[in-house]
């Protein structure tokens, strides 16, 4: 069982929880964890278990990047908006900068997400 980070920017929740539902099966056998309003969405709309953090702007990157960093995740799947500006987009690439660090595949399209969630399949 693996643990699965999932985050998706405002512009982006629809679309997570359209990816969450195409692969709810494969979701179903490993640890959910997200950020606030992603994870409650992913609640109120499938019945996966999901472990909430902070939103991110609030400090849920930097919960689930300490958690990357201690071998806690093994994949993220990070639905960003690259057109619209984020006012924590230093916390954003630090995330990112973690996953490169500690090498943990991290997709930032559905496409990417697709493909990675495939291998578990």
């Amino acid at each position: 069982m693996k643990t699965i980070a999932l985050i998706a920017h405002d512009r982006k929740k629809d679309l997570m929880l359209d990816f969450v539902k195409t692969h709810a099966a494969i979701l179903s056998r490993h640890n959910l964890i997200a950020t606030a309003t992603t994870g409650r969405i992913i609640k109120e709309h499938t019945d996966l278990a999901v472990t909430a953090y902070l939103s991110g702007p609030l400090g849920g990157d930097q919960q689930i990047g300490a958690q990357i960093a201690t071998g806690q995740v093994q994949l993220v799947i990070f639905l960003r908006d690259p057109l619209t500006a984020q006012p924590h987009e230093p916390d954003i690439t630090a995330l990112l900068r973690v996953c490169d660090v500690h090498d943990v595949p991290v997709a930032t399209n559905a496409a990417c997400g697709h493909l990675l969630l495939s291998t578990l399949a």
